[in-house]
């Protein structure tokens, strides 16, 4: 199993989202910023790491928001999304295809990667507007 973490950024009442690039598995899919832990590192200096690789961001990660397992075809990861914030910085679209500031409302309007979905409901739920 692979263990992957990523970040639930809010900026007021929207929260980050992030196209994956088209060349990526599962590509021009929608998805919270974050990425693979390597060995030796927590998850939360995996997240710091990969938001600075991806984003070009410093973030001050907070509690997990929730955690979800999903097999996909080629793996299985098991997600933990935290709660997080930018320390320093400004977004910058490194890696990914596009990012873009959403409110929960919006949800319905992108396609978001498989292992997301949970997670989005649970926003909407908590975030009803």
């Amino acid at each position: 199993m692979t263990e992957v973490v990523a970040a639930l950024i809010w900026q007021g009442d929207k929260f980050m989202i992030c196209q994956r690039p088209a060349h990526k598995a599962r590509g021009l899919l929608w998805e919270f910023v974050g990425g693979k832990v390597e060995s030796g590192e927590t998850k939360e200096q995996a997240l710091i790491r990969e938001c600075k690789e991806e984003l070009n961001i410093l973030l001050s990660v907070g509690d997990v928001f929730m955690d979800v397992v999903h097999e996909y075809p080629d793996l299985t990861v098991h997600l933990t999304l935290f709660n997080a914030t930018i320390a320093e910085g400004e977004p910058q679209k490194l890696e990914h295809n596009d990012i873009k500031w959403i409110k929960p409302s919006e949800i319905p309007n992108y396609e978001f990667c498989p292992a997301d979905e949970e997670i989005l409901v649970k926003i909407q739920e908590v975030h009803n507007e």
